[in-house]
């Protein structure tokens, strides 16, 4: 072949390439466009919510929010702990294999965690009593629930109101002078045991505009103590599950 031919053959080939690699890039700018746009998004979210976080806390008292930290501190430094634990436990676990003793002491120590926070075992602890009081009546059901949510909220890991233990399904139920949790009546004033951190418990409680507020704006009031023992001794039913099965 000569030299003429085989520069025109090369000239062909290039030509019959890059029609192709010039299909290729509109698409890479599209893809890379769209990964802008989604990393933009994603900034601007977290922007507004923090700007909105901001606003929120801004309005809180110093002392309020220097409980709040402190409780955070405090969690912080449980799920830390509790890390930790669990590292150390598995680490257990493979040196000395599934069927050890240490496995088996391993499942009931978890056992036991879990009952009570299923409740289905009784649970002592420091936390606090609360007793709402309703004089006029105007009390509803979406009241107490507030008030359980800000508790769970706090970190509060037992929450017996009345006579009921509070489950993961409980739930209010009824009108203003007849309140009914998990369909057992509850009579004012409504007392509430929760274990946890008592003061981040009773700082949840207390923020401004937060439930103590709401029940004083319908005439009632709350009763709030911080004390090193709750005992909670009402349990929850054991229930079958219908649907759900362990994995694995």
């Amino acid at each position: 072949m000569t030299g003429s031919a085989k520069h025109q053959l090369d000239q062909t080939r290039e030509a019959e390439v890059r029609p192709a690699g010039l299909r290729v890039h509109p698409l890479l700018s599209g893809v890379l466009i769209a990964l802008l746009c989604v990393a933009l998004g994603v900034a601007l979210a977290t922007q507004v919510q923090r700007t909105r976080s901001g606003d929120t806390l801004n309005e809180q008292r110093p002392q309020d929010l220097v409980v709040l930290l402190d409780g955070l501190q405090q969690r912080e430094a449980a799920l830390r702990k509790e890390i930790a634990d669990s590292e150390a436990t598995l680490q257990r676990l493979r040196a000395a294999g599934d069927s050890s003793a240490a496995a088996l002491e391993e499942a009931r120590r978890r056992a036991a965690a879990l009952a009570v926070l299923s409740g289905a075992s009784p649970a002592v602890g420091p936390g606090v009593q609360v007793a709402v009081a309703d004089p006029a009546g105007k009390i509803g059901p979406d009241v107490l629930l507030d008030v359980l949510q800000e508790l769970r909220a706090a970190g509060a890991e037992a929450v017996q109101v009345g006579e009921v233990r509070v489950g993961v399904d409980s739930a209010f139920s009824g009108t203003a002078g007849d309140v009914r949790l998990d369909g057992v009546a509850l009579s004012a004033p409504f007392p509430v045991l929760a274990i946890g951190d008592p003061p981040t418990l009773a700082a949840a409680l207390n923020i401004p505009g937060g439930v103590v507020d709401t029940v004083e704006r319908v005439g009632g009031t709350v009763q709030l103590r911080q004390v090193e023992r709750v005992e909670i001794n009402a349990l929850r039913p054991v229930r079958t599950p219908k649907y759900a099965r362990p994995t694995g």
